[in-house]
């Protein structure tokens, strides 16, 4: 049987500690910040990038280098006979295409790499569905085709606190995000696997934005991740967070449970790329589908 390794990068928001208790490598996505580069949990912690964000740094993602990502697959690829290789979605970064046709082209049938259109929280489950699959003895090519069938079944919203990066990365003209800064308006984003977009901008609160973002989960489980047989139970609930409060994080959380009282919520830290474009204080709350049954 071959022996098959999973990987991924740090867009997932797996660190390098947690990627070696869990028997993976994760690729460190790099920064700019004032013009020097930094990679992700390497020589930038989370701590220190928010420091940098609030003091006014100028704050910027790049792919990492092609060269840097095979190296680490020969690498791999000395101990295990495959990779299952997980990035961030090809809609939100060339990386992921970078990756394909470097495998397509010298890694042929050894790395499979999964454009299943996900980052953050959602990325980080399909590496767990991943490990799962090999864990119960799938071969690559079955680990690829069973990720890439559930590929457009997640959903992201996120909650902004700040219209500052969303006026930096051109996504709201400055006129609109002086007026919305006046109102103090939190706007609602979502990622569907392609971009980050806009979902609902005239919000007010944190607490209406909470319902808006459970009412919109709520709609999607009804909707489109619905099986055919109305089952609804097997979809994950994921919660994340920038540099918010955990004390607004639990009672996020608390609300979720009393929506879904029998589904258990998993809290992690938005990734620092998706940071990096809507800044501290954001509140997410996201849905993936399980990875199909037998």
């Amino acid at each position: 049987m071959a022996k098959i390794a999973v990987m991924t990068d740090s867009n997932s928001g797996i660190t390098q500690n947690e990627g070696k208790q869990l028997g993976i490598r994760v690729i460190p996505m790099p920064f700019t910040i004032d013009g020097e580069e930094y990679l992700e949990d390497i020589t930038l912690t989370q701590e220190q990038f928010y420091e940098k964000l609030a003091g006014g740094s100028d704050v910027s993602t790049s792919q990492p280098a092609i060269g840097f990502v095979t190296s680490v697959w020969d690498e791999v690829l000395k101990d295990f006979d495959q990779i299952i290789y997980i990035p961030m979605s090809s809609g939100l970064s060339e990386s992921c295409r970078s990756a394909m046709l470097a495998a397509k082209a010298n890694y042929d049938g050894k790395v499979f790499v999964v454009d299943n259109q996900r980052i953050s929280v959602t990325q980080r489950q399909s590496v767990l569905d991943a490990i799962e699959l090999v864990n119960r003895g799938y071969t690559a090519l079955e680990v690829y085709n069973k990720l890439m069938e559930v590929k457009m079944q997640s959903d992201i919203y996120i909650m902004v606190d700040t219209l500052k990066y969303l006026k930096k990365g051109g996504r709201i003209t400055p006129a609109a995000a002086a007026v919305g800064q006046f109102l103090k308006i939190k706007p609602i984003l979502t990622i569907k696997g392609y971009k980050l977009d806009k979902y609902r901008m005239m919000n007010r609160t944190v607490g209406n934005a909470k319902r808006i973002m459970i009412d919109a989960c709520k709609e999607s489980m009804n909707g489109f991740l619905k099986d055919i047989d109305g089952r609804t139970d097997n979809i994950h609930i994921e919660v994340a967070y920038s540099g918010v409060d955990k004390t607004e994080v639990n009672n996020f959380i608390e609300m979720i449970k009393e929506e879904f009282p029998n589904k258990d919520i998993v809290c992690n830290p938005l990734s620092l790329s998706v940071s990096c474009h809507i800044g501290t204080g954001a509140l997410a709350m996201a849905l993936s589908k399980y990875i199909p049954e037998d």
